[in-house]
């Protein structure tokens, strides 16, 4: 597969009954554009809210068992996993996935070979403009009371996975992939979510697996499988690990470059794994590693920006995705010219030229979306949710990290959060325009 990014040609629908609410429901695929990623519609509620797959979106609480659950705001949408890990495993990036209920169905038989029927028959396609990858380039390391699961550097994306239960059939099984468009249809979409009988009856207790049929999963009791057929692999459960966890792994938001080993990990793990991944590659906590790179230096910023002594407030771009986020960074020290009367005997940068300082390292981002940038500027439109947490004072190294969230046109909104030494000191929702010099 190559490195482009990649959305569906046309539309497409399946209906059918969620594993756990029992209610049928519809979900509908639609293309999107480039860097869109991928969204749900909650097309049942008022104002069908978009719910973006996200780390921030994705919910931690304990009481989510056996279902990853998105949501933003009052909108939620449940049991996501197997259609994210179909999504993924086809190399989709941009898609809007629209549903008219609380739960994401189960089509047929508990696998994921009806997502991918539905959005082959759809058609994928290349779009024009690159992957925009996370790269694994540390290891990144989660653990609680049962689960291990690690991420290692790795030129490509693979999953290792390790099962262990105490029943004679499941027992321990162990695989590991590398995960392609091929590999995902062959050895991982055909394989059912499965319960061992005992916990059925303390599931359904817990009003879980309402719509639970031997239609629609596969269940173990004794040695013994009680579907007709038997298993597809001889593996399948392990199999079946691989999909979860590879439509938990989407809450990333980007496509994973890395080898992640999972050792009995299940939904809420995996889910807390995903926030610990997010935390070490883009968070506060990543800014340490990258104070050490430089994507644009002091020059090459005077040759994009127009500012000036004593306005040009950024000092390096650490890194730049393009269309998605920019980090930079602005060295506070003592001979800043506003620290004379801001304030005597105790000086603090003011609040505005911080986010003057967010803007100019943001506008860094937004001129790299033009063509000849030489002859554009980026006027400030707007400052929403603005709030300021911690004074920052001379000697501090003020990391700026702004995420484009909106671009249409030559208008964008940016969140912009400020950092000083992990802690977060700003932050603010910006709006900017393009215009002619």
């Amino acid at each position: 597969m190559s490195d482009r990014q990649r959305t569906i040609k046309g539309s497409g629908s399946l209906t059918g009954v969620g594993l756990h609410t029992g209610e049928e429901n519809t979900v509908t695929f639609k293309p999107a554009p480039v860097d869109h990623g991928i969204e749900f519609v909650r097309v049942d509620l008022e104002g069908s809210p978009r719910i973006r797959v996200c780390p921030e979106n994705a919910r931690k609480d304990i009481n989510f068992m056996r279902r990853t659950v998105l949501g933003y705001g009052d909108a939620e949408v449940h049991t996501v996993e197997h259609v994210l890990g179909t999504v993924t495993g086809l190399g989709i990036d941009n898609i809007s996935i629209e549903v008219n209920g609380t739960e994401i169905p189960e089509p047929t038989d508990g696998s994921a070979k009806a997502w991918v029927d539905t959005l082959r028959e759809a058609g994928i396609e290349e779009q024009d403009s690159p992957r925009n990858y996370l790269q694994v380039d540390h290891p990144i390391t989660f653990e609680d009371e049962t689960a291990r699961i690690i991420a290692l550097p790795h030129d490509g994306f693979q999953i290792s996975f390790t099962i262990v239960y105490d029943n004679p059939l499941v027992g321990t099984q162990h695989i590991s992939l590398d995960i392609t468009p091929d590999t995902f249809v062959e050895q991982v979409a055909p394989a059912r979510t499965f319960a061992l009988y005992e916990d059925i009856k303390r599931l359904q207790e817990r009003g879980l697996i309402r719509g639970g049929t031997l239609d629609n999963a596969v269940v173990v009791k004794g040695d013994e499988v009680m579907n007709e057929g038997g298993l597809r692999f001889p593996d399948e459960f392990v199999r079946h690990k691989v999909l979860d966890l590879l439509g938990d792994l989407t809450l990333l938001g980007r496509p994973l470059r890395g080898h992640v080993l999972s050792h009995r990990s299940g939904h809420v793990s995996n889910v807390r794994f995903v926030h610990t991944v997010n935390e070490a590659l883009n968070g506060p906590s990543s800014f340490d590693r990258l104070i050490g790179e430089t994507h644009y230096d002091i020059n090459a910023i005077s040759k994009i920006m127009p500012h000036r002594y004593p306005f040009l407030l950024v000092d390096r771009i650490l890194r730049l995705e393009e269309r998605k986020r920019v980090v930079g960074l602005k060295n506070v020290t003592m001979n800043e010219p506003f620290f004379e009367g801001h304030f005597p005997g105790h000086p603090i940068m003011p609040a505005v030229l911080i986010l003057e300082a967010m803007a100019q390292v943001g506008g860094v981002l937004l001129l790299n979306t033009v063509d000849d940038p030489d002859s554009k500027l980026v006027y400030f439109m707007g400052i929403d949710n603005a709030k300021f947490r911690k004074p920052v004072l001379p000697g501090d190294t003020l990391i700026f990290d702004l995420e484009l969230v909106r671009l249409r046109r030559r208008i964008c909104v940016m969140n912009a959060k400020a950092y000083v030494r992990g802690n977060l000191v700003a932050e603010a929702d910006l709006s900017s325009t393009i215009v002619d010099r």
